[in-house]
């Protein structure tokens, strides 16, 4: 593109789009990663060049453009205004996804996603004309398919011992094939360019993130690209989603391997986790009392625990997201894996740890047949990469020198076997704790990170998602490593012959993409001590419109019956693998709201897969939301099970006026007559003065029409009916 030059470094966004639409013509595909790590400032030039010239040709192929919160009714909008003004101040945002929300979208320029937030587009036919139905592993090969001639990503940049050095830092999901894919195409004769945004805020990580500024055409730097990250607030955790989490928490085997993702649901997980490691008396208890420990016994012992974590867990997920960052903190997440599959037979089976190393390393190693008896050179990298002897020493003509002392390396001789030992390492080097494939989360997540030394940064390891997500292309060491593994993932609804419906509605509408469930769900079945772990709430909606997320059947199917495996509500956990469909349908009718339990029974008796006789236990028959908050409440004015465990960027008036709006929104579809009488008392009632500051918030103090006289009614309403006044 540059005469054959690569890595050239500009500070001219409008020069850089110059030079790739000269190279390639105004028929462009651009192809991004997925959320934080899409280049906002390049992608708004490529927008801008299409607005103003209708012969360009734009697609735009991407997933999950991150935009600052807005609402969608009026309320909403004066809620989310402070808000994004307070925590957005400073990041840019796409501005085709600001004309895209107004109608505004041009006609030459389509956007194409392959993931969403859930439900966001839900009723967006731009997107759902145009959603791009792949899974994570195949998004770079769908979208190089399609034709992507231009491919563009946000990259970190750091000074390292005086230079300049580059990383793909939170996403090497698709991007370290597209490069690898470009470099191929473009040999082949194609006209394509990589280009990339360099943000000195973004968290330098390591491991497979590490790139050469060469492997980019132009690699924009400067001032103006180092704007601030988009940072994600945290969901609060409903007591439902607190019970799910605690569920899923005696399933995950200390020493095993997790994957939880980003949302209230991965935080109930992780809390519940934190709790079993810190708290563990109380945890048992609460556990005990839920009948966690008699209901799953047999389950609890043979797949997971209730103990605390002595040899901790290992990440292995494609969403690196604070909820690992929590459990790293909480000493959970402290199981170090090796890229070498030796060391980790070893540590498998007890015979070499991360902060030990066996005298007879050496021969253990020799009768693997990972070393020579008789050491070569790539024996003496392989000893000192992985620390198994001390560094600072030189190789050759077979022999180890340490200063003056030598050491020889025909281990076929005892005498010099014994010797070798004085140099072996204390421990091991170049462990990780997990291998993710981008990340996003809160701004206190990447502070945290850029405030790591690079010592324990490098312990966070950053892959393609054709590496994380799958165990093709190296199977024996990613099984290794992987051991005990629990995929943890959502799904919106649930059939009681097992199969899970996570993306679409029967109706074809999608609600968020596949991502990289398929994934989960065939590695998980590919583990011989791996499980699949599905999270649904039994219920969604409430008053007239409380629906069970637990039916007969559903029309449309993310993961199918065949592949079922283990699914949990927050009223129980259903183990569903290897079994006959009746015994199915009961453990999954064990976990449904007890509201639905009679209705759903009777469907399955018609269909002939129950016994006609059959009837559910008395102790699961009283399934109920006030089952969970009576188990809950006593822990939760001791401290535990908070909505917000983790902290949040929110303060204590945003999250009293959003939970109260959120509740005054599910009274209005589920209760609306209840609304009509709460506001028409309301308006026979003097403003409380506690409600004072909300309203100026608002922007309610001196309403200017009936509508926003009616809005201040609503709103004293929504905190009064939640118990904020």
């Amino acid at each position: 593109m540059n005469n054959g030059k690569t890595g050239v470094i500009s500070d001219d966004v409008k020069k850089c789009v110059d030079q790739v639409i000269k190279y390639v013509g105004k028929d462009i595909k651009l192809g991004m990663t997925l959320a934080l790590g899409e280049p906002v400032l390049i992608a708004n030039e490529f927008y801008r060049r299409a607005k103003e010239d209708p012969s360009i040709d734009l697609k735009i192929i991407t997933a999950l453009p991150l935009e600052h919160p807005k609402g969608h009714t009026e309320i909403e909008k004066r809620f989310l205004k402070p808000i994004a003004e307070r925590l957005f101040s400073g990041v840019p945002e796409f501005e085709f996804m600001l004309d895209l929300r107004a109608g505004k979208l041009p006609k030459n320029v389509n956007i194409y996603e392959f993931f969403c937030k859930a439900g966001a587009n839900l009723n967006e036919p731009h997107y759902q004309m145009h959603h791009f139905a792949s899974n994570y592993t195949h998004a770079c090969r769908d979208a190089m398919d399609y034709g992507c001639n231009v491919f563009a990503q946000l990259l970190s940049v750091k000074k390292i011992n005086g230079k300049t050095r580059y990383s793909m830092a939170c996403n090497t999901d698709i991007c370290v094939e597209a490069l690898q894919t470009i470099k191929v195409l473009r040999a082949a004769g194609m006209k394509g360019a990589v280009i990339a945004e360099a943000n000195e805020n973004m968290p330098y990580m390591y491991g497979d993130a590490v790139v050469e500024a060469t492997e980019y055409d132009i690699i924009l730097q400067g001032e103006k690209f180092n704007y601030k990250l988009f940072g994600a607030p945290k969901d609060p955790v409903a007591p439902a989603d607190h019970m799910i989490g605690l569920n899923v928490s005696t399933l995950i085997r200390d020493g095993g391997t997790i994957q939880v993702g980003i949302g209230a649901l991965g935080d109930a997980i992780v809390s519940g986790l934190v709790m079993r490691n810190e708290h563990n008396k109380v945890y048992n208890e609460v556990i005990d009392k839920g009948g966690l420990t008699t209901r799953y016994a047999g389950l609890i012992k043979k797949w997971g625990g209730t103990d605390v974590f002595k040899q901790g867990l290992y990440g292995s997920s494609e969403m690196f997201v604070d909820a690992f960052m929590q459990m790293y903190k909480s000493k959970i997440m402290k199981r170090r894996v090796y890229d070498s599959i030796p060391l980790m037979k070893l540590i498998n089976n007890g015979e070499l740890s991360s902060n030990k190393i066996p005298v007879n390393i050496i021969d253990k190693l020799i009768s693997m047949k990972a070393i020579h008896s008789k050491l070569e050179k790539e024996d003496f990298n392989f000893l000192t990469e992985f620390g198994i002897i001390k560094p600072g020493l030189k190789f050759a003509n077979g022999v180890i020198k340490d200063g003056k002392a030598a050491y020889p390396g025909d281990l076929s001789k005892k005498a010099n076997l014994v010797k070798i030992r004085k140099i072996l390492g204390k421990e091991l080097r170049g462990g990780k704790v997990i291998l993710g494939a981008f990340f996003f989360g809160p701004q206190a997540f990447y502070k945290a990170l850029n405030d790591m030394s690079e010592e324990e940064r490098r312990l966070f390891g950053m892959s393609g998602v054709e590496k994380v997500n799958q165990l093709y292309g190296g199977e024996e060491l990613r099984t290794l490593q992987r051991k005990d593994g629990r995929f943890v993932n959502t799904g919106m609804v649930a059939s009681l012959l097992g199969s899970i419906a996570s993306d679409q509605l029967q109706d074809g509408r999608v609600v968020s993409g596949i991502g990289g469930q398929y994934n989960f769900v065939s590695m998980a079945h590919a583990l011989p001590d791996g499980r699949l772990v599905m999270m649904v709430k039994s219920t969604k909606g409430a008053g007239k419109t409380l629906k069970s997320n637990i039916v007969f059947s559903y029309g449309h199917c993310s993961v199918p019956r065949h592949l079922r495996d283990i699914i949990v509500t927050e009223y129980g956990i259903a183990d569903v693998r290897g079994k006959p469909d009746e015994e199915v349908i009961a453990a999954m009718l064990n976990i449904a709201d007890s509201r639905f339990q009679d209705e759903l029974l009777d469907q399955a008796k018609k269909a002939k897969k129950i016994p006609a006789d059959y009837r559910i236990p008395e102790e699961y028959r009283h399934n109920t939301p006030d089952k969970i908050l009576g188990l809950l409440k006593p822990y939760q004015e001791q401290g535990y099970f908070k909505p917000f465990p983790f902290g949040t960027d929110l303060n204590d008036d945003d999250i009293a006026l959003g939970g109260s709006l959120k509740v005054l929104k599910a009274t209005a579809a589920g209760n609306p007559l209840k609304l009509v009488k709460g506001l028409l008392v309301e308006l026979f009632r003097p403003i409380p003065e506690s409600a004072q500051r909300h309203i100026e918030r608002m922007n309610l103090s001196d309403p200017s029409s009936v509508k926003e006289r009616i809005m201040r009614k609503m709103v004293i309403f929504a905190l009064r009916n939640n118990n904020r006044l």
